[in-house]
């Protein structure tokens, strides 16, 4: 796994020393409300079995996953990653950034190292992303990353038991190249 490093950021590979800030943050009601997949309650012990699963599907090249942390004390503050297979050239990032770290640039910071990853080092075509349209933390970490807005997919999931839309963004190679790549 490549380690990529920016400003205030290194996103290196997960391993199961993790797991407990992992956990941490993920049993945060208001960090799991953002996501699709985060249960909540976070069930003890879940961090392990979910860094295993997420480690393999990393060995079988299904996605490449990122334990996002800060630089100044390599302390783990969020996940990233980038799933998608080369036959359309395109691919999907996913993310998440614990509670106390919200509203410090650290999720646009990650978002657009791992876009120029998936750009630049996975030869991508284009890399979307999608968030619950009540989360506008997300849907501005993709506008601020060099995202376009491309739609809303109404009722798309269900997430607790109720379907919920989502608001999609995508950025292409030629818009990243035409941003100088400085996005």
């Amino acid at each position: 796994m490549d380690l990529i490093e920016t400003s205030r950021l290194i996103l290196r590979s997960l391993t199961l020393d993790d797991a407990p800030m992992v956990e941490e943050y993920a049993s945060d009601y208001d960090v799991a409300k953002t996501t699709l997949n985060i249960p909540h309650p976070y069930p003890e012990g879940g961090a392990r079995e979910f860094i295993t699963s997420i480690l393999e599907a990393e060995r079988n090249g299904k996605i490449a996953i990122f334990a996002i942390t800060k630089k100044e004390d390599n302390s783990l503050i969020g996940l990233i990653n980038i799933t998608g297979t080369n036959a359309n050239r395109r691919a999907e990032i996913g993310y998440w950034i614990g509670k106390p770290f919200w509203g410090k640039g650290y999720g646009t910071e990650a978002a657009r190292a791992v876009i120029k990853y998936g750009f630049e080092e996975l030869n991508h075509n284009r890399i979307y992303a999608l968030a619950f349209t009540d989360n506008p933390g997300s849907w501005r970490i993709m506008e601020k990353s060099g995202m376009k807005h491309e739609g809303i997919l109404r009722q798309h999931v269900m997430k607790d038991g109720r379907p919920v839309d989502l608001t999609y963004y995508a950025i292409l190679l030629e818009e990243y190249i035409g941003e100088g790549a400085a996005i």
